[in-house]
């Protein structure tokens, strides 16, 4: 018969070495003694001179030899394999369980063509072995076709087929089919319901991971830790942590502390559930500690926003000498990009191609996020340039990338590319387009991209995308028109749609309108500090003192405290933190000092400070000083002083960069020929030579 696979050379099937005494029977020999294909050569120049190949249990073991136990030998199994004459069922099982576990899948699926065409009919091992091969290629047509012959041939009623039925759907995307089989067994073993639940936790149906595991002791089953890191895994995603907290007592009950998998499944959970510092104290407990413990501590903290912390884990990991994966890489590089740590993630990313670690689609889109995310965008078109595969978030987030870095019309050509491209964009992506129309000042693109989201794509607008267009309109000074959109929504408008057109009143001083989004929002409750800043913003902006004294008398009634602003500046690998006249820095003294030098500077060139943007409480005379010690301002001139002439400075900031801050920092880049970089709240302003990305629009 002829296989359609490279075979091995034949130079290898004889040899002058012995093998002495020779059993009568080498299954022993060939399956546990046989180390090496050297070994095997040995040993089958002995089966062809004894005859003993045309035994076919002898060929079977020789097969299995080189197909499983022995590591890169599938050429030579194939070679065996040839010269069978009749080759039996378990002769093809044996090279279909090699191909697939030896990453050929493709492989597996030839021969078992090859097979039914040479009309060898399939047993019960067989289905088992080649629905592997189809999981692994998510090879769904095939797994179905391979699924009527199983029902054809009548051993569907087997454990072992039905669970490999299972686990071939789930892994093809199939979960409601794999359940079909799953409940359609009359006995189930654990081994069925693991891979029930390893379906159900692969396609990211969490709750029916936990409804399933409340079957499970409704019945009595027995599970065990595979069940349980899958139910762990489950709680982290939705939350649970009623259930997580059980469990957590099951294993202490059971005394099961001593499995690490089991553990580190608690630690993920617990971080995602917000309880981090008990995830700590068992990641801490833990006697050992593999790289899948370290990243889950590590994305813990990433997730929960406690970015510091991971940055220093991580660090503490580099000095235990345990090497980091994707997945660490992923969390590190998503704490450097909220904490605008350029200088650190540029040192993973040298890490990463010194490492050699393959830039896979979701590593190279955590690149490309934090590079964007700190104001490198160019950066991050770079990684994007170089990723060899590329899903829909990867676009999306360049899209994002040079929305957010005042590069809006770059971004729709980007969107433009990707629809040539035959990408199809989600709800996600035209967030991205409407935010670029947003910076951009783009009123009648992001109109038309509104309608095409629906008309031609079939995306019903969330909220998000609502909320994008008032930006939009608001951000343009449409806020008639803003406002009439918002009572025209077919979905209830929330706090967020209402706070964007506040924000929009305030910049362009519409009072009436503002009061009105004001009084939404309080209607919607909880409040909110920036809220009441903005509506006492909104009246300051306008002259209206005593009004703007009452929205903020107002706050302290209700016991509302102010959000402080805050702007974070990395030096030397150091993050550094500055709040609004706060005189914690160790360097303060010298920064204050640098300031009062920095401000006579740029009033020369022109500066006129905004003292609107004075804390209100703040006397007329000190209001000047108020403005000038904001802390972007004290960030700045900490970058000045501290970094050499030329240096681009990058500052990130909790809130939204106020005008005075705006206008001082043009001037700053101007006289001080510097470069400076300022993500808000809301977006990146790249200040150079006295003008900002953002042409003022913001």
């Amino acid at each position: 018969m002829a296989v359609a696979l490279s075979l091995f050379s034949a130079k290898s099937l004889t040899t002058a070495a012995t093998v002495s005494p020779f059993p009568d029977n080498p299954k022993t020999l060939i399956l546990e003694q046989c180390k090496t294909i050297k070994d095997l050569n040995q040993i089958h120049a002995h089966v062809i001179k004894t005859g003993y190949l045309f035994n076919p249990r002898v060929a079977e073991n020789l097969l299995e030899s080189s197909a499983i136990l022995l590591p890169g030998s599938m050429d030579y199994a194939l070679s065996i394999f040839r010269v069978i004459d009749e080759p039996n069922p378990a002769a093809y099982n044996i090279l279909i369980r090699g191909f697939t576990s030896k990453q050929f899948p493709e492989n597996a699926l030839m021969l078992f063509r090859q097979m039914r065409e040479d009309g060898v009919l399939p047993d019960k091992y067989t289905f088992p072995c080649i629905l592997k091969a189809c999981s692994r290629l998510r090879a769904l047509e095939e797994g179905e076709q391979i699924h009527a012959q199983i029902a054809k041939f009548g051993l569907g009623s087997y454990g072992f087929v039905q669970n490999t039925l299972i686990h071939m759907y789930a892994n093809c995307g199939e979960v409601e089919v794999a359940r079909r089989v799953f409940d359609g067994m009359l006995e189930k073993e654990i081994i069925t319901w693991n891979a029930m639940f390893a379906g159900y936790t692969k396609s990211g149906h969490w709750e029916e991971v936990v409804n399933l595991f409340d079957i499970m002791l409704k019945s009595d089953v027995e599970f065990d830790e595979v069940t349980l890191i899958s139910v762990l895994t489950a709680c982290g995603r939705l939350g649970d942590l009623e259930l997580g907290e059980w469990i957590h007592e099951y294993i202490e009950a059971k005394n099961l502390k001593g499995s690490l998998n089991l553990i580190t499944s608690l630690v993920d959970m617990y971080a995602k559930c917000g309880r981090v510092d008990t995830a700590r104290k068992l990641f801490d407990e833990m006697p050992r500690r593999d790289v899948v413990a370290w990243s889950a501590m590590i994305s813990g903290y990433s997730q929960s926003n406690q970015c510091k912390q991971a940055l220093s884990l991580f660090h503490e990991m580099q000095r235990q000498n345990v090497a980091p994966n994707e997945v660490t890489m992923v969390s590190v590089l998503s704490s450097c990009a909220v904490l605008g740590a350029l200088e650190m993630g540029k040192w993973v990313h040298s890490f990463i191609k010194r490492k050699r670690m393959k830039l896979t689609v979701t590593l190279g889109t955590a690149l490309m996020d934090f590079y964007a995310k700190c104001g490198s965008v160019e950066y991050s078109i770079e990684v994007f340039e170089k990723m060899p595969s590329k899903n829909v978030l990867t676009w999306t987030v360049l899209i994002q990338g040079l929305a957010s870095n005042g590069q809006g019309r770059r971004a729709l050509e980007v969107f433009s590319v990707m629809q040539e491209k035959e990408i199809q964009p989600n709800d996600v992506t035209f967030i991205g387009v409407l935010s670029a129309c947003s910076h951009g000042g783009l009123v009648e693109e992001g109109r038309s991209f509104f309608i095409s989201m629906s008309r031609d794509f079939g995306i019903e607008p969330r909220i998000e995308h609502y909320g994008c267009m008032v930006d939009i309109l608001g951000r343009a000074g449409l806020i008639e028109e803003a406002y009439q959109f918002i009572k025209n929504m077919p979905i209830e408008p929330n706090a967020i749609v209402w706070r964007t057109l506040l924000a929009s009143c305030k910049v362009h001083k519409n009072v009436e309108i503002g009061e009105k989004s004001f009084h939404q929002l309080v209607t919607l409750g909880p409040a909110h500090s920036g809220d009441y800043i903005l509506m006492s913003n909104v009246y300051a902006s306008v002259g209206r003192w005593e009004d703007a004294l009452n929205v903020r008398g107002q706050m302290k009634e209700k016991g509302i405290k102010k959000t402080p602003g805050c702007s974070l500046i990395e030096l030397d690998g150091m993050i550094h933190e500055f709040f609004a006249e706060d005189s914690a820095h160790p360097h303060s003294k010298e920064i204050y000092s640098a300031i009062e030098g920095i401000m006579s500077r740029i009033k020369l060139a022109g500066y006129v400070p905004n003292t609107a943007e004075a804390r209100l409480d703040a006397e007329e005379d000190e209001k000047e000083s108020s403005v000038s010690h904001h802390s972007e301002k004290l960030a700045i001139a900490f970058g000045l002083i501290r970094t050499s002439p030329g240096t681009t400075i990058r500052i990130s900031k909790n809130l939204r960069v106020c005008t005075d801050c705006h206008s001082a920092t043009k001037l700053i880049s101007k006289v001080f020929n510097r470069e400076i970089v300022v993500r808000d709240h809301n977006r990146f302003h790249h200040f150079r030579e006295g003008i900002c990305s953002c042409n003022d629009y913001w």
